[in-house]
């Protein structure tokens, strides 16, 4: 599915209704990531929520992005 092909209302509806994973690290501020149909992810900032929309991402552009943080390919630097 191409994330840019997406229907403005089939988003709303899977955002509303996203189930949302936060990380474990213990702290306030923190990356949130819900899996969405179709082969969705959708990455938020816990800070912001409902005033920046969330990220959406392809699973494959989500496993590269991961795969780049793993490999320390996203380091300032």
């Amino acid at each position: 599915m191409n994330k840019n092909d997406l229907d403005p209302s089939w988003v709303e509806s899977q955002l509303r209704d996203a189930q949302w994973q936060t990380s474990s690290s213990g702290g306030t501020t923190c990356v949130q990531i819900a899996f969405l149909d179709d082969g969705i992810v959708a990455l938020r900032d816990s800070k912001n929520i409902g005033t920046v929309p969330p990220h959406l991402f392809t699973d494959a552009e989500y496993d590269a992005f991961i795969g780049g943080i793993l490999r320390g390919e996203l380091r300032r630097g």
